[in-house]
């Protein structure tokens, strides 16, 4: 089987998404093709349109936030809405790979190109079985301008919420969002040993302090706070992930130069292994993140979102018993893992785990193979 996996780069999430389904297919011995439909374009597009849109999630969180809450209100009104408009040329870009290229199955992370090729499916051009993989926990604005041949949606709880929105029901697939193997859970795992691979002390316990591949919601403040509360916790200390963030980083390396509690890492490409290493994760409530500490069954505390779905992913998350909530006041992070030490709320985190079954990529694959050999 031959399948494209189309994403987009704003933010994280949704490559680490599309990673993990291209790890599975190739795993079972596809043949699977990772695209973002903007680098078709040239002139580094793809860089531009990822690199505006963390900038504004960034800097200024607070319009993003706005402009979301804007696209809710804009999804009411009748007609293309304005990301389908925005996306119909470059549909033309993704057609004229698609003639050179053939496929059997294509798989879409984001809206964007799931809008280029809903224009397409709507010109009349032939496209193999075509899915949707939603990779937050709510269904995001404009997801119901799409058409598809299946919409994998985070959780079955979400069924009424994405076809109140007019995704057919029929074509919904509670499956959940999908990350790699290498998150499922390790029970016999040898901290001890798996710290010293990663250059780590065996002896000290890790929190692990990401916001994301953006380094958003509040990470300085936390980080502070954390510091402080290892006065008293000498065996203890942070795993700091500054994604591409390269002024929080910077920021937080003249602090912090010296201080040996504090690790600082741009970014990795081993994120199970400091996730499984860790005896706390805190992050923003991305959808991928907080679905990969889940699976993980390592205790989640989420800081502030960018606003917007991250909103929506916090609130489930918290309502379940999956994560302890910040909400920016001060020590507010330390009271949070305090929480986690609870009994009580450490065995209503376990019971939650169990919504998480580890293998979402696998049903995802299987679904996708299945559609393909329909169509052959």
């Amino acid at each position: 089987m031959d399948a494209l996996i189309l994403s987009c780069s704003t933010g994280g999430g949704h490559n680490a998404a599309a990673k993990a389904m291209q790890a599975e297919l190739k795993r079972r011995g596809h043949n699977a093709t990772l695209l973002d439909p903007f680098s078709i374009y040239g002139r580094r597009l793809d860089q531009k349109v990822g690199g505006f849109y963390v900038a504004v999630a960034q800097k200024t969180p607070h319009l993003f936030g706005a402009a979301y809450q804007a696209a809710n209100v804009v999804r009411r009104i009748p007609g293309p809405s304005p990301v389908y408009i925005a996306n119909m040329h470059g549909a033309g870009y993704l057609q004229r790979y698609l003639e050179r290229h053939r496929f059997d199955v294509i798989l879409t992370t984001h809206l964007y190109p799931g809008e280029m090729l809903t224009r397409l499916r709507r010109k009349g051009f032939p496209l193999p079985p075509t899915v949707f993989v939603a990779t937050d926990y709510t269904c995001i604005p404009f997801t119901e301008n799409i058409e598809c041949d299946r919409y994998v949606i985070s959780h079955p709880t979400l069924r009424g919420e994405f076809a109140g929105r007019g995704l057919p029901a029929d074509r919904l697939a509670p499956l959940g969002i999908p990350v790699d193997r290498a998150f499922a859970p390790r029970p016999d795992l040898d901290r001890a040993a798996l710290a010293r691979e990663l250059g780590l002390d065996p002896n000290r316990q890790y929190y692990l302090l990401s916001g994301g591949s953006m380094g958003a919601g509040h990470m300085r403040r936390a980080l502070n706070e954390l510091v402080g509360w290892f006065n008293d916790r000498a065996d203890q200390a942070v795993i700091v992930l500054c994604g591409n963030n390269k002024s929080l980083f910077n920021a937080l390396q003249k602090q912090y130069d010296g201080v040996p509690q504090v690790v600082l890492m741009r970014a990795t490409d081993r994120m199970a292994d400091y996730l499984h290493l860790s005896r706390a994760f805190l992050t923003k409530p991305g959808g991928l993140s907080s679905t990969e500490a889940a699976v993980a069954r390592v205790p989640l505390v989420h800081l502030a979102p960018i606003p917007g779905c991250e909103t929506a992913n916090r609130k489930l998350f918290a309502r379940w018993g999956l994560s302890v909530a910040t909400d920016g006041r001060p020590g507010e992070t330390v009271r949070a893992l305090q929480q986690l030490e609870n009994p009580a709320v450490r065995a209503r985190m376990q019971a939650a785990w169990q919504r998480f079954a580890p293998n979402a990529v696998g049903r995802i694959a299987d679904l996708a193979q299945r559609l393909a050999e329909e169509k052959a």
